[in-house]
């Protein structure tokens, strides 16, 4: 009884537009930023290192180099703080966390292999 009315509860906190992304991609977040009385949209762009939590505590983390400093943000996924989500590239990992990437220095920091098509190899004529 309980647990199906804090689900009824939390079912209409959720958010509408589904963001498909997982670990390993690169996103942009659309925050919204309250200043004085006035509200903006900022971006965060970066790669999904980590997603943990379910229901409304999801969560995931984010992680950029800015001016050759590692930035990392949590987000809430279904807070309204965050406008939108949009998924620039799309990564392959074969991890659920990528924390690795806090030791790496330079390009090699933001290096994540992209998902390929791969094709049947072609038959080699003779």
């Amino acid at each position: 009884m309980n647990q199906a009315l804090q689900e009824k509860i939390e079912s209409e906190q959720y958010r509408k537009d589904n963001a498909k992304f997982a670990v390993g991609d690169n996103i942009r977040v659309h925050t919204k930023v309250v200043e004085g009385d006035k509200e903006r949209i900022q971006i965060f762009s970066g790669v999904v290192i980590g997603k943990r939590g379910h229901g409304l505590n999801e969560t995931f983390t984010v992680r950029r180099i800015s001016y050759g400093e590692g930035v990392e943000r949590v987000f809430p996924l279904h807070s309204p703080r965050v406008d939108k989500i949009e998924v620039e590239r799309k990564g392959e990992v074969r991890r659920a966390k990528l924390t690795y990437l806090r030791k790496r220095l330079g390009k090699g920091a933001t290096l994540v292999r992209e998902k390929e098509e791969r094709a049947a190899p072609e038959p080699a004529a003779r």
